[in-house]
C-alpha cells in the first residue's frame, strides 16, 4: 500500500499525544504465539518494540517459547503432556525449557533486536535472584512454580542503563530447584512490582469475544468489576479465564491498565499504543 507524504505525516501527528502520554512509563510486553513464530510477525514485533524504546518508553519483553520447546522434545522423542492448560514439567522437561527459554529463545530474540538497531539484554528469571518460586501446590504438575518474591532490579538496572530487558519466565526455588513459569503470570506480576503504566498480552485470538465464533463481538474494554459477571454468564471460559485473572491481578496491583491484542495483526502493539483505533480488549480499574 503506497500513502503519501501528507498521510505519513498525519499517522505522526496522531501519535504525538500518545507518545507524550507514555514517555518515560514503563510498558510490560508479554510475547507469545503465532507472532513467535511467523518471521514477518515477529520481525514487525521487534520493530514496534524498538520504536517505543527510541521515543522514551521503557519497555520490557516478557517471552514464552511452547513451540521450540515442543519441537526439542520430540527430538529427544518425549512427548508434550499438559495439564489444565499447564506444561506438565518433569525434571527432564525443566532442563528442556530452561535449555529452549532461556538459551535459545532468549538470545535469539535479544539478537534480533540488536540487528534492527535497537538495545537488548537477555535475562531470565533466576538472574539476580529476579524470580524466586515455590512449587505449584494446586494439582500435580511437575515442577511448574508459582512466584513467591519478585526483585526487579536486574529490570530496573536494565532500562536505566538504556536496555530493552528481554526476560524467559523460569525461577529459583529455595533450595536450588528451577521452576517454570507460565509467560503470562510472571508478566502480570513483574508489570505489577514495576507499576507499570500498561501490560500487553499477545495472543491468537482477537481478544475477548462476545460470542466466540463472531469476531465482530469484540468486547473493547472491560472493568475488572464486570468480570466474575462475564464468568458466569460463559462469556469468558475456557483459555481466557486465566489471562483474564492475570489482567485483573496485575490491575489490581497497581497497573493502569491491561489489553490482550491480537498478535497476529501486523504491528499490534503500535496501533494499541500510539493510535486512537487500539485493538484487542482493554482490562481497567474497578469503578465501585
Amino acid at each position: 500500500m503506497n500513502i503519501s507524504e501528507k498521510q505519513r505525516a498525519d499517522i505522526l501527528v496522531q501519535a504525538l499525544p500518545y507518545i507524550k502520554h507514555f514517555s518515560g512509563k514503563t510498558v510490560v510486553v508479554k510475547y507469545g504465539g503465532s507472532s513467535m513464530i511467523d518471521e514477518e510477525l515477529k520481525n514487525a514485533v521487534m520493530t514496534d518494540i524498538i520504536l517505543l524504546s527510541l521515543v522514551g518508553i521503557h519497555v520490557v519483553l516478557i517471552h514464552g517459547g511452547g513451540p521450540e520447546i515442543n519441537d526439542m522434545l520430540k527430538k529427544i522423542g518425549k512427548e508434550p503432556k499438559f495439564v489444565n492448560g499447564l506444561r506438565y514439567t518433569d525434571e527432564e522437561t525443566m532442563e528442556i525449557v530452561q535449555m529452549v527459554l532461556a538459551g535459545k529463545v532468549n538470545k535469539s530474540l535479544t539478537q534480533l533486536i540488536e540487528s534492527q538497531g535497537g538495545r537488548a539484554l537477555g535475562l531470565c528469571g533466576i538472574d539476580g535472584g529476579m524470580l524466586k518460586a515455590k512449587k505449584l501446590s494446586d494439582g500435580d504438575y511437575g515442577l511448574v512454580g508459582e512466584l513467591d518474591k519478585v526483585d526487579i532490579r536486574p529490570i530496573t538496572d536494565a532500562l536505566a542503563n538504556g536496555y530493552i530487558p528481554v526476560v524467559s519466565p523460569i525461577a529459583a526455588g529455595e533450595n536450588g530447584e528451577v521452576y517454570n513459569i507460565n509467560a503470562d503470570t510472571a508478566a502480570a506480576r513483574i508489570a505489577a512490582e514495576l507499576s507499570a503504566e500498561k501490560l500487553i498480552l499477545m495472543t491468537d485470538i482477537k481478544g475477548l469475544l462476545r460470542d466466540k465464533n463472531d469476531e465482530s463481538t469484540l468486547i473493547e474494554e472491560v472493568d475488572i468489576n464486570e468480570v466474575m459477571m462475564l464468568k458466569r454468564n460463559g462469556i469468558i471460559s475456557g483459555g481466557m479465564i486465566p489471562k483474564i485473572d492475570c489482567c485483573v491481578e496485575a490491575v489490581r496491583r497497581g497497573v493502569k491498565s491491561t489489553t490482550i491484542i491480537d498478535g497476529r495483526v501486523k504491528h499490534s502493539i503500535i496501533i494499541e499504543m500510539l493510535s486512537r483505533e487500539g485493538v484487542g480488549t482493554m482490562l481497567v480499574g474497578g469503578k465501585d
